[in-house]
């Protein structure tokens, strides 16, 4: 294993920060592809709706099962060498799909899939906050989320020019996965180095607590984003919006992601403790679900209102990553990224569940109320560490 040089804290490393996010970012086209291909295909073939969200389900569980391998694997192989290999598990484990005729096939294929995907997000993320300084790092990292989100977008366009049909489309996204190992290995000079340590799982399970600031913001994200994006067309059609023009809505939201990320980065950089920034993106987020309410009803408005919260709510995540690289170096931050990965796949889990049964329970109002309750309870969070002048 190769001795990376010594970084200069200062100096912004490009090439490794290019390298990360090129290659994240081409999966990213590749998943946003791929997700709908496969529902498509299972729903061609007659499997019910039920047994397709289950299978889409498997996606959560292998992720928050990855999550805590991700550090010992490049510990014990280099970040680059398990970067690659996630790569090749990936592609062939998407190509798989193609060939796999029985449904149950599906089932270990999307578990190896999204094991490779999220230690390729944990290793992307790490490698890119060590790359950047800490006056910069805001910025850098707003770069990587507007990046991988034109990424995901890029993805569902593709999907829409070349079908579901034959091996075309497997073919493409395998491509686009192998091509992603192509910066990483442009930069395997000035990958960071990641040391063994004794007890993996305790070192894991402790950064959840250890800076509940940047993982409960990331919670709350994945709740609010999952959950939030599947249930707005429900929650548009009963309040009278028409398929497309909720689908509308939710592209403004998208938007806002797409073109606030960098601002509010290089925003949280001037900032001396970035968790006032997240209390600050919590409170607006309460403050537009609430809001979202009373202007549900002019679209216009609305329109407006999701791209500002869009935008703001999405830098949870971005703002909560500097936060993190801002406490913690080395495999200290590794094993930091491995938790607040895990916990944006609780948040996958909780936000679509709480949602649905607000929604179940209170109605139409349950929808905003229910993202409420996350932010409110974030706010308490974020407060009462920043009063108790916690350092995390």
């Amino acid at each position: 294993m190769h001795t990376p040089p010594a970084p200069d804290p200062d100096r912004l490393h490009w090439l490794p920060i290019a390298a990360a996010i090129s290659s994240i970012s081409v999966v990213g086209i590749a998943i946003g592809l791929g997700m709908p291909l496969l529902s498509v295909i299972l729903e061609s073939r007659g499997i019910s709706a039920t047994m397709i969200g289950l299978n889409t389900a498997v996606a959560g569980v292998a992720s928050i099962a990855a999550a805590p391998i991700a550090t010992p694997l490049a510990a014990r192989f280099g970040v680059v060498w398990t970067m690659l290999a996630m790569i090749a598990l990936g592609a062939f484990a998407f190509v798989g799909f193609y060939f796999a005729n029985s449904f149950w096939m599906w089932f270990p294929l999307r578990a190896g899939l999204h094991v490779a995907l999220t230690v390729l997000f944990i290793l992307s993320e790490f490698w890119i906050s060590t790359s950047a300084p800490p006056h910069r790092r805001g910025f850098v990292l707003g770069i990587y989320a507007t990046v991988l989100s034109l990424g995901f977008a890029g993805g569902p366009w593709l999907f829409s020019h070349i079908g579901s049909q034959g091996f075309l489309p497997f073919g493409v996204t395998f491509c686009l996965v192998a091509v992603a190992a192509i910066p990483v290995l442009a930069a395997w000079r000035e990958s960071p180095a990641i040391h063994a340590e004794g007890d993996e799982t305790t070192s894991f399970v402790r950064f959840i607590w250890l800076v509940p600031t940047a993982t409960a913001a990331v919670l709350v994200f994945g709740a609010v984003e999952t959950g939030g994006f599947a249930l707005f067309p429900v929650y548009g059609a009963r309040i009278g919006y028409s398929e497309a023009d909720a689908a509308l809505l939710l592209s403004m939201i998208g938007l806002g992601n797409v073109l606030l990320q960098i601002p509010i980065g290089m925003l949280s950089d001037r900032i001396r403790d970035r968790r006032h920034l997240l209390l600050g993106c919590a409170v607006v987020g309460l403050a537009g679900t609430i809001l979202m309410q009373h202007l549900a009803y002019d679209w216009h408005i609305m329109a407006a209102l999701l791209f500002v919260w869009g935008g703001v709510v999405a830098a949870l995540y971005t703002i909560g990553l500097a936060h993190l690289g801002s406490r913690l170096t080395g495999r200290d931050l590794a094993s930091a990224n491995a938790a607040f990965v895990l916990c944006y796949g609780l948040g996958m889990v909780l936000g679509p569940q709480a949602i649905g049964i607000g929604m179940d329970l209170f109605g139409t109002d349950g929808f905003g109320w229910s993202l409420a309750l996350f932010f409110a309870a974030y706010i308490a969070l974020a407060a009462s560490r920043l009063a108790g002048g916690t350092g995390r």
